[in-house]
């Protein structure tokens, strides 16, 4: 507002804004085929006005700006205790060891006493001021949920103590060099020279490679093959030449083949000298792996027949020679019957009147010359 008196006082002239006039747009050129009438070209609009020449409002003119200091609200009650749920009973879905009892819930505390309140004298409302926008109601947070304790694991137990180090024995300082020549500062000593043994070892070797065979395989090639034949004499005795003793040859060959089924050949026959002593032999040729064996077997085999007593072992002098002679009966008399065996034949022979010594002797010397070998 200006006085009466008082003119106001002519606008300034607008500020420059830095940007050229606009020149007005020119005709537009008619299309082919449009109307040759022109419309009327509408009055251009005026220029908005410009902000720099509008009179500034107060928007809080006649308004009573007195009451905007307000009193202290008064602090929100403290929230009700609240009783916490029912803790479910604990299930054992598996067969296994029962888990630790679960803690039942402290009762809860009881409610601190709230302080008195001061009655304060009720605040004016506030004034209306235009445009104010209406109060919000807020939501309110839910009461808290008490859980059930969860139940806490055992603590493990504390680690052992560590073991003490161990003290190192102290050992002795490495020999020096021997006492004697010593190689020149520079030079290495010569290195000291390995003894060979393989040949020993070799040697070794083949002593176990062909000695055991040798061993064991000279008597055999020089006991087989054998031959036997009965001769006419032997020292003092004579070969009978009856139609008995020939019966009884006879038998005793076909009980030597029955128990000797693998014998190459066979043999036996009645001797007698002028003194009255009879000397029955037979037995059979043919390849034996085992000749102690079976010297035990053909004594075991005449056991029964001539009703033997114990065998005792007669050493023959010759490796792979085996003989055994036993004293019995036969047709009420005294007999000794003799067997000796070797790799290559088995000669058996029935002593009278003769002593369980020179029956062994007596037979290794008809041995020598019954059997027979192609070494010989």
């Amino acid at each position: 507002m200006f006085p009466a008196d008082e003119q106001p006082a002519e606008p300034p002239a607008p500020r420059w804004s830095g940007s050229a006039a606009v020149p007005p747009p020119k005709p537009r050129k008619r299309a082919w085929g449009e109307s040759a009438e022109i419309p009327p070209v509408p009055a251009p609009a005026p220029p908005p006005a410009q902000p720099e020449h509008l009179t500034p409002v107060d928007p809080w003119a006649g308004a009573d700006t007195s009451g905007w200091d307000l009193p202290p609200a008064a602090p929100p009650p403290p929230p009700s205790p609240t009783r916490p749920y029912p803790v479910a009973p604990s299930t054992r879905p598996y067969s296994g060891p029962p888990a630790p009892p679960v803690h039942s819930p402290a009762p809860p505390a009881p409610p601190r006493p709230t302080p008195p309140r001061v009655a304060y004298p009720p605040a004016p409302p506030p004034a209306a001021y235009p445009g104010s926008p209406p109060p919000v109601a807020y939501p309110v947070s839910p009461p808290p949920v008490s859980r059930a304790p969860v139940p806490t694991r055992p603590a493990p137990p504390p680690p052992p103590p560590p073991a003490p180090p161990r003290q190192r024995r102290a050992t002795a300082p490495p020999a020096g060099p021997p006492p004697g020549p010593q190689a020149p500062r520079g030079y290495a000593p010569p290195p000291a020279r390995k003894r060979r043994r393989w040949p020993w070892i070799m040697l070794l070797m083949l002593a176990c490679c062909c000695g055991c065979p040798a061993y064991y395989g000279v008597p055999m090639a020089s006991q087989y093959p054998a031959n036997a034949s009965l001769p006419a004499e032997v020292a003092d005795l004579r070969l009978r030449d009856d139609d008995t003793s020939k019966a009884t040859a006879k038998k005793l060959e076909a009980e030597v083949r029955k128990a000797h089924l693998l014998a190459d050949d066979t043999f036996a026959g009645v001797y007698s000298t002028p003194a009255g002593k009879r000397v029955t032999v037979f037995g059979g040729t043919g390849f034996r792996f085992t000749p102690e064996s079976d010297a035990e077997d053909e004594i075991t085999r005449l056991t029964g027949q001539y009703s033997l007593g114990e065998a005792q072992v007669v050493d023959t002098g010759v490796r792979g020679r085996h003989q055994r002679c036993a004293v019995g009966r036969a047709d009420g008399q005294d007999v000794v019957v003799c067997t000796s065996v070797d790799h290559g034949s088995i000669a058996t022979a029935v002593f009278t009147r003769l002593s369980l010594d020179d029956s062994a002797t007596l037979l290794g010397t008809l041995r020598e010359q019954l059997v027979t070998t192609d070494q010989k």
